[in-house]
Protein backbone atom coordinates (compact mmCIF):
# COMPACT_ATOMS: atom_id res chain seq x y z
CA UNK A 1 0.00 0.00 0.00
CA UNK A 2 3.06 2.20 -0.06
CA UNK A 3 3.21 3.22 3.62
CA UNK A 4 4.46 1.70 6.91
CA UNK A 5 1.88 0.32 9.33
CA UNK A 6 2.41 -0.18 13.05
CA UNK A 7 0.06 -1.63 15.62
CA UNK A 8 0.08 -1.56 19.40
CA UNK A 9 -2.42 -3.66 21.36
CA UNK A 10 -2.47 -3.32 25.12
CA UNK A 11 -5.54 -5.38 25.96
CA UNK A 12 -7.65 -8.15 24.38
CA UNK A 13 -10.81 -8.93 26.34
CA UNK A 14 -9.01 -8.02 29.54
CA UNK A 15 -6.10 -10.39 28.90
CA UNK A 16 -2.48 -9.98 27.89
CA UNK A 17 -2.27 -13.52 26.43
CA UNK A 18 0.37 -13.15 23.73
CA UNK A 19 -1.26 -15.72 21.44
CA UNK A 20 -4.60 -13.92 21.47
CA UNK A 21 -2.91 -10.58 20.87
CA UNK A 22 -0.76 -11.98 18.05
CA UNK A 23 -3.76 -13.53 16.32
CA UNK A 24 -5.62 -10.21 16.35
CA UNK A 25 -2.57 -8.39 15.02
CA UNK A 26 -1.99 -10.96 12.28
CA UNK A 27 -5.59 -10.54 11.13
CA UNK A 28 -5.03 -6.80 10.68
CA UNK A 29 -2.01 -7.24 8.43
CA UNK A 30 -3.66 -10.08 6.48
CA UNK A 31 -6.57 -7.75 5.73
CA UNK A 32 -4.31 -4.87 4.68
CA UNK A 33 -2.34 -7.14 2.33
CA UNK A 34 -5.64 -8.28 0.82
CA UNK A 35 -6.67 -4.66 0.28
CA UNK A 36 -3.37 -3.96 -1.45
CA UNK A 37 -3.95 -6.82 -3.87
CA UNK A 38 -7.55 -5.89 -4.60
CA UNK A 39 -7.48 -2.10 -4.68
CA UNK A 40 -4.04 -0.97 -5.79
CA UNK A 41 -4.18 1.00 -9.08
CA UNK A 42 -0.51 0.08 -9.54
CA UNK A 43 -1.21 -3.65 -9.91
CA UNK A 44 -2.56 -4.54 -13.32
CA UNK A 45 -4.63 -7.47 -12.06
CA UNK A 46 -6.31 -5.72 -9.14
CA UNK A 47 -10.04 -5.16 -9.10
CA UNK A 48 -9.49 -1.40 -9.18
CA UNK A 49 -7.23 -1.62 -12.24
CA UNK A 50 -9.64 -3.90 -14.08
CA UNK A 51 -12.52 -1.59 -13.21
CA UNK A 52 -10.55 1.43 -14.40
CA UNK A 53 -9.93 -0.27 -17.75
CA UNK A 54 -13.64 -1.01 -18.13
CA UNK A 55 -13.18 -4.78 -17.82
CA UNK A 56 -15.68 -5.30 -15.00
CA UNK A 57 -19.43 -5.08 -15.62
CA UNK A 58 -21.49 -3.62 -12.80
CA UNK A 59 -22.73 -7.05 -11.74
CA UNK A 60 -19.18 -8.21 -11.02
CA UNK A 61 -18.03 -5.27 -8.91
CA UNK A 62 -17.54 -6.29 -5.28
CA UNK A 63 -19.62 -4.65 -2.53
CA UNK A 64 -16.40 -3.16 -1.14
CA UNK A 65 -15.58 -1.45 -4.43
CA UNK A 66 -19.17 -0.22 -4.70
CA UNK A 67 -18.66 1.42 -1.29
CA UNK A 68 -15.35 2.97 -2.40
CA UNK A 69 -16.93 4.33 -5.58
CA UNK A 70 -19.72 5.88 -3.54
CA UNK A 71 -17.25 7.60 -1.22
CA UNK A 72 -15.22 8.91 -4.18
CA UNK A 73 -18.33 10.42 -5.71
CA UNK A 74 -19.51 11.85 -2.39
CA UNK A 75 -16.31 13.84 -1.91
CA UNK A 76 -16.06 14.83 -5.58
CA UNK A 77 -19.49 16.43 -5.38
CA UNK A 78 -18.88 17.95 -1.93
CA UNK A 79 -15.69 19.69 -3.08
CA UNK A 80 -16.96 20.87 -6.44
CA UNK A 81 -14.52 18.55 -8.20
CA UNK A 82 -11.37 19.52 -6.26
CA UNK A 83 -11.21 15.96 -4.98
CA UNK A 84 -11.46 13.55 -7.90
CA UNK A 85 -10.33 9.93 -8.21
CA UNK A 86 -10.56 10.20 -12.00
CA UNK A 87 -8.01 12.80 -13.01
CA UNK A 88 -7.29 13.21 -16.73
CA UNK A 89 -4.33 11.17 -17.89
CA UNK A 90 -3.97 9.30 -14.61
CA UNK A 91 -6.69 6.69 -14.68
CA UNK A 92 -8.93 5.70 -11.81
CA UNK A 93 -7.02 6.05 -8.51
CA UNK A 94 -9.07 5.76 -5.29
CA UNK A 95 -6.05 5.48 -2.97
CA UNK A 96 -7.03 8.62 -1.05
CA UNK A 97 -10.25 6.85 -0.02
CA UNK A 98 -8.99 3.28 0.22
CA UNK A 99 -6.24 4.01 2.74
CA UNK A 100 -8.45 5.42 5.50
CA UNK A 101 -11.31 3.06 4.70
CA UNK A 102 -9.14 -0.06 4.89
CA UNK A 103 -7.36 0.94 8.09
CA UNK A 104 -10.69 1.80 9.72
CA UNK A 105 -11.98 -1.63 8.73
CA UNK A 106 -8.88 -3.13 10.33
CA UNK A 107 -9.55 -1.19 13.54
CA UNK A 108 -13.13 -2.43 13.57
CA UNK A 109 -11.85 -6.00 13.27
CA UNK A 110 -9.58 -5.40 16.25
CA UNK A 111 -12.48 -4.12 18.32
CA UNK A 112 -14.64 -7.07 17.27
CA UNK A 113 -11.84 -9.43 18.35
CA UNK A 114 -11.96 -7.87 21.82
CA UNK A 115 -9.18 -5.29 21.63
CA UNK A 116 -9.96 -2.88 24.44
CA UNK A 117 -6.97 -0.57 23.98
CA UNK A 118 -5.06 -0.23 20.72
CA UNK A 119 -3.33 2.22 18.40
CA UNK A 120 -3.10 1.55 14.65
CA UNK A 121 -0.79 3.90 12.74
CA UNK A 122 -0.77 3.82 8.94
CA UNK A 123 1.78 6.19 7.51
CA UNK A 124 1.02 8.82 10.15
CA UNK A 125 -2.75 8.45 9.99
CA UNK A 126 -3.93 7.01 13.29
CA UNK A 127 -7.02 5.29 14.66
CA UNK A 128 -7.21 4.44 18.35
CA UNK A 129 -9.45 2.70 20.82
CA UNK A 130 -9.58 2.60 24.61
CA UNK A 131 -7.52 5.74 25.17
CA UNK A 132 -6.55 8.26 26.09
CA UNK A 133 -3.76 8.26 23.51
CA UNK A 134 -1.48 11.21 22.72
CA UNK A 135 -0.78 11.69 19.00
CA UNK A 136 1.77 14.15 17.63
CA UNK A 137 1.20 16.08 14.40
CA UNK A 138 4.44 16.46 12.48
CA UNK A 139 5.70 19.94 11.74
CA UNK A 140 5.23 20.46 7.97
CA UNK A 141 8.74 21.85 7.50
CA UNK A 142 10.86 20.44 10.33
CA UNK A 143 10.98 16.65 10.23
CA UNK A 144 11.98 16.09 13.86
CA UNK A 145 9.46 18.51 15.36
CA UNK A 146 5.75 18.39 16.11
CA UNK A 147 3.53 21.42 15.76
CA UNK A 148 0.85 20.13 18.11
CA UNK A 149 -0.13 17.09 20.15
CA UNK A 150 -3.68 15.88 20.47
CA UNK A 151 -5.42 13.50 22.81
CA UNK A 152 -7.83 10.83 21.55
CA UNK A 153 -9.80 8.17 23.35
CA UNK A 154 -11.74 6.48 20.53
CA UNK A 155 -11.39 8.03 17.08
CA UNK A 156 -8.99 8.93 14.32
CA UNK A 157 -6.75 11.64 12.95
CA UNK A 158 -5.36 11.96 9.43
CA UNK A 159 -2.94 14.45 7.92
CA UNK A 160 -2.47 15.47 4.30
CA UNK A 161 0.73 17.35 3.55
CA UNK A 162 3.49 17.98 1.04
CA UNK A 163 6.48 17.01 3.19
CA UNK A 164 6.68 13.27 2.37
CA UNK A 165 5.69 13.03 -1.30
CA UNK A 166 5.93 16.61 -2.55
CA UNK A 167 3.12 18.06 -4.65
CA UNK A 168 1.28 14.75 -5.08
CA UNK A 169 -2.26 15.99 -4.32
CA UNK A 170 -3.86 17.61 -7.35
CA UNK A 171 -6.78 20.00 -7.49
CA UNK A 172 -9.21 18.15 -9.74
CA UNK A 173 -10.67 21.43 -10.95
CA UNK A 174 -7.37 22.51 -12.53
CA UNK A 175 -5.29 19.34 -12.77
CA UNK A 176 -2.48 21.25 -11.01
CA UNK A 177 -0.83 20.52 -7.65
CA UNK A 178 -2.67 21.93 -4.66
CA UNK A 179 -0.28 24.36 -3.00
CA UNK A 180 -2.40 26.57 -0.76
CA UNK A 181 -1.68 24.54 2.37
CA UNK A 182 1.43 22.99 3.89
CA UNK A 183 -0.57 20.50 5.91
CA UNK A 184 -4.06 19.83 7.19
CA UNK A 185 -5.02 17.40 9.95
CA UNK A 186 -8.57 16.25 10.57
CA UNK A 187 -9.97 14.50 13.65
CA UNK A 188 -13.14 12.44 13.16
CA UNK A 189 -14.85 9.41 14.62
CA UNK A 190 -13.48 7.17 11.84
CA UNK A 191 -10.32 7.15 9.76
CA UNK A 192 -12.47 6.69 6.66
CA UNK A 193 -13.83 10.18 7.17
CA UNK A 194 -10.72 11.81 8.65
CA UNK A 195 -8.46 10.70 5.78
CA UNK A 196 -10.92 11.53 3.01
CA UNK A 197 -11.73 14.96 4.45
CA UNK A 198 -8.04 15.80 5.01
CA UNK A 199 -7.16 14.93 1.41
CA UNK A 200 -10.20 16.71 0.01
CA UNK A 201 -9.52 19.82 2.08
CA UNK A 202 -5.89 19.89 0.96
CA UNK A 203 -6.98 19.62 -2.68
CA UNK A 204 -9.30 22.62 -2.18
CA UNK A 205 -6.49 24.79 -0.79
CA UNK A 206 -7.24 27.45 1.82
CA UNK A 207 -10.98 27.18 1.14
CA UNK A 208 -10.77 23.56 2.22
CA UNK A 209 -10.06 24.46 5.83
CA UNK A 210 -13.37 26.24 6.26
CA UNK A 211 -15.16 23.47 4.34
CA UNK A 212 -13.71 20.74 6.57
CA UNK A 213 -14.35 22.73 9.73
CA UNK A 214 -18.01 23.03 8.76
CA UNK A 215 -18.53 19.27 8.61
CA UNK A 216 -20.32 17.74 11.59
CA UNK A 217 -17.97 15.75 13.78
CA UNK A 218 -14.74 17.05 12.19
CA UNK A 219 -12.07 19.14 13.89
CA UNK A 220 -9.21 20.70 11.96
CA UNK A 221 -5.63 21.85 12.45
CA UNK A 222 -4.06 23.40 9.33
CA UNK A 223 -0.91 25.27 8.34
CA UNK A 224 -1.25 27.36 5.19
CA UNK A 225 1.43 28.25 2.66
CA UNK A 226 2.05 31.52 4.51
CA UNK A 227 2.68 29.49 7.69
CA UNK A 228 -0.47 30.69 9.35
CA UNK A 229 -2.16 28.20 11.68
CA UNK A 230 -5.90 27.55 11.81
CA UNK A 231 -7.27 25.42 14.63
CA UNK A 232 -10.96 24.75 15.20
CA UNK A 233 -12.23 25.31 18.73
CA UNK A 234 -12.92 21.64 19.32
CA UNK A 235 -9.56 20.29 18.12
CA UNK A 236 -8.49 18.05 21.02
CA UNK A 237 -5.03 19.50 21.65
CA UNK A 238 -3.01 18.10 24.53
CA UNK A 239 -0.04 20.40 24.03
CA UNK A 240 1.83 22.52 21.51
CA UNK A 241 5.29 21.93 20.07
CA UNK A 242 7.40 24.09 17.75
CA UNK A 243 5.33 26.32 15.50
Amino acid sequence: MGFPVSLRIDDIDGTDDIDVVSEAGDAVFTWLREVDERFSPFKAGSEVSRYGRGELPAARISPDLVEILGLCERYRVATGGAFDARLPGRGFDPCAIVKGWSVQRAAERLAAAGAGRFCLNAGGDVVVGGGPWRVGIRHPEIADKVCTVLELTDGAVATSARYERGDHILDGRTGLPATGLLSVSVVASTLTEADAVATAAFAMGTDGVEWAAGLAGCEVYAVDAGRGVVRTAGFPSAGVGAA
